[in-house]
């Protein structure tokens, strides 16, 4: 019996009686990545696990289930179960073959745990950048940076006065009271914060995560989660541009939009050694005051500056299909540090999709 071709959020699963896998299927360069790098992080792994008691998920087939559960947004590790019984492409890139059982969700929840607290993400994220088919595919001095908002797994209701007061309804009716940060948080997921993505759009609770991109061919080289407020895009931006000008070396060049656009960045950036192509935000404002951009003549005349900008739009790509596809719209976790480990997945299986088309273009 031939096997079909099913689209699952842009790669196809090939689903087979005898699990053949076509030569050009995507998954299959994909899988080959994912075990060189998992090669490399074995000392690391193995380190997360107890020397005694009972065997517990391999660690390397564990994170081959949670980049699926990614390359397909699954929307849960239960589900992912179930979907690990049948279908034998998947069963192929975990590792498991046909009459292998099939692990349990709450065993596999307990397990993703571990891996939070010893920086595996980052680490796989370093080794798959510095792979030796990777690493030539990367720009080392010219990179772009932006924010995006996480939905958070909390509702309106559960967003309280922190001082116990209120009405007797559980929040359900909270129209026309005034709530913000500083006075009220959510029973549910208190690292959450309520944050505004524009004037005229409502409120969610949320957080905020960033990415730093190479211009070179769009991929993900950092990222990390904050709380959601005013501030937080522009100090993560020189955290990680710090770091990236220290591997450099040298002077590197980021690209940023118009909310980046403060003195303040603009001369912190340019004291560890980043020149900034930042969008002018010259706008008229609200009380009909033009702004005044930190950005000059001296830096927009550079044809580089153009070049900059014109590759940041790049960078949406990633957030769109990690919201589109991945698991990045509204986050199933609470608490920042699940939170950012779900968010640095994302990066990781966005690479993982792009860098097999990048390889035979």
């Amino acid at each position: 019996m031939r096997g079909t071709f099913v689209d699952q959020g842009g790669l196809f699963s090939y689903i087979a009686p005898e699990a053949r896998v076509p030569a050009n299927h995507p998954l299959r360069k994909i899988r080959e990545l994912v075990r060189d790098v998992l090669g490399e992080l074995t000392r690391s792994l193995g380190r997360l696990y107890a020397s005694e008691g009972r065997p517990s998920i391999p660690p390397e087939q564990l994170l081959s289930a949670l980049l699926l559960q990614v390359f397909y947004g699954i929307r849960s590790e239960r589900q992912l179960m179930e979907q690990l019984d049948y279908n034998l492409l998947y069963r192929w890139f975990v590792g498991l073959s046909p009459d292998d059982p099939i692990w349990d969700p709450t065993t596999f929840t307990k397990n993703r745990d571990r891996l939070q607290t010893g920086a595996v993400f980052a680490k796989f994220m370093s080794k798959l950048l510095n792979h030796p088919e990777v690493k030539p595919l990367l720009s080392d001095e010219h990179f772009s940076v932006d924010g995006t908002l996480i939905e958070a797994w909390a509702s309106h209701k559960s967003f309280r006065p922190k001082d116990g007061s209120g009405d007797d309804d559980g929040g359900a009716d909270f129209h026309g009271q005034q709530r913000k940060n500083d006075t009220h948080a959510s029973t549910s997921d208190p690292d959450s914060r309520l944050y505004r993505k524009a004037a005229g759009r409502e409120a969610k609770l949320c957080y905020m995560g960033h990415a730093t991109m190479e211009n070179r061919h769009g991929l993900a080289v950092a990222g990390m989660v904050t709380l959601a407020n005013g501030t937080a895009e522009r100090r993560a931006s020189q955290i990680m541009l710090k770091a990236k000008a220290k591997e450099a070396g040298g002077c590197i060049t980021v690209g940023e939009d118009k909310a980046y656009d403060t003195a303040d960045h603009v001369a912190h950036l340019r004291a560890i050694n980043v020149t900034p192509h930042v969008t002018q935000n010259d706008c008229i404002t609200a009380t009909g005051k033009r702004r005044r951009s930190a950005i000059d003549g001296r830096t927009t005349r550079h044809e580089g500056y153009g070049m900059s900008q014109s590759c940041r739009a790049m960078i949406e790509c990633i957030f769109g299909w990690g919201k589109q596809h991945g698991t990045m719209r509204k986050t199933k976790h609470r608490g920042l540090a699940s939170v950012s480990t779900d968010f640095m997945l994302n990066l990781i299986a966005y690479n993982l999709t792009r860098i097999p088309k990048l390889l035979t273009a």
